[in-house]
Order: structure tokens, then sequence, then C-alpha cells
């Protein structure tokens, strides 16, 4: 099942150790503080017909609702977070956005955001919102960085 195999993915990641540096691991990218990784991906999407894509979507917005209620029966209902402003600061060179969220604000607009209890971790999980002819992407950020 979907959603089995990103809440272990998940799990893995909230106890899992931080890299010490940024780069690639067996589950995606990460470095001191964070780990971020893909659980779903549409492979070849081209431009297509708009209902295709709004099938797509629908689609990947019950993968986000699926990991979300299985979260907030662990952890409490999710703080919903836009990271539009995070986006902005991080283009601003001024602002010092911590690397995940900056990373995960290109290309993610909303998240659902949770403190995991006893970790000291944060988690977040959102759906990339790809212009036309880009991939759809279901993101989770496991970090020890408080968002900014």
């Amino acid at each position: 099942m979907t959603t089995e195999r990103h809440l272990a993915t998940i799990d893995e990641l909230c106890v899992r150790d931080f890299p010490a540096a940024h780069g690639w691991s067996d589950v995606g990218a990460g470095g001191p503080g964070y780990h971020l990784v893909v659980l779903e991906t549409t492979r070849g999407l081209g431009p297509g017909d708009r209902s295709g894509r709004e099938e797509i979507a629908g689609r990947f917005a019950a993968y986000r609702e699926g990991v979300a209620r299985r979260l907030g029966e662990r952890w409490g209902e999710a703080e919903p977070k836009s990271l539009d402003g995070v986006f902005l600061r991080s283009e601003d060179p001024d602002e010092r956005i911590p690397k995940p969220w900056a990373y995960l604000s290109a290309y993610v607009r909303y998240v659902d955001l949770w403190e995991a209890d006893g970790s000291g971790r944060w988690v977040a999980v959102g759906i990339s919102e790809p212009a036309q002819g880009h991939e759809f992407q279901l993101f989770a950020l496991v970090t020890e960085l408080a968002p900014p």
C-alpha cells in the first residue's frame, strides 16, 4: 500500500542520523539537520491535455491526504503552512533561510507540518505544483530546523 510505504520512509527518516554534508543518500537529499525525499513522482509526464493533469493532481492530493491523516493520528492535526513567503525570502541575498526550507519552497507552495513527538524533528509533507510539462512530486522533509 502506498501510504504504508510513505509512512515507513518518514518513520525511518525520523530516527536516521542526518548526513554531515549536503548530498544524496539512498532515500533522497540530505545534509546537516535534514532529510528531503520524494515519496511519489510521475514519470515522463508530458504537456498532455488538461483533464489528464487534473486527474493526476487529484491522485497526488489523495496521496498527501492519506499520509497527512495517518500522521495526524500520531501527532495531532497538521499545521498548514504556506511556503510562498519562505521562497520569496530565500531569493533575498540578505536572508538566511535554512537550506531544506529554501529548497522545498522552490517546489512546494503549501505543506502540512508536524513536530514529531519525542524526536525533536519537524515533518513537512507537500506536493509540487508543476508548470505545464513538469512532474508532480510528493515531498517529505524531516528536519531538526524549525520552519522559518
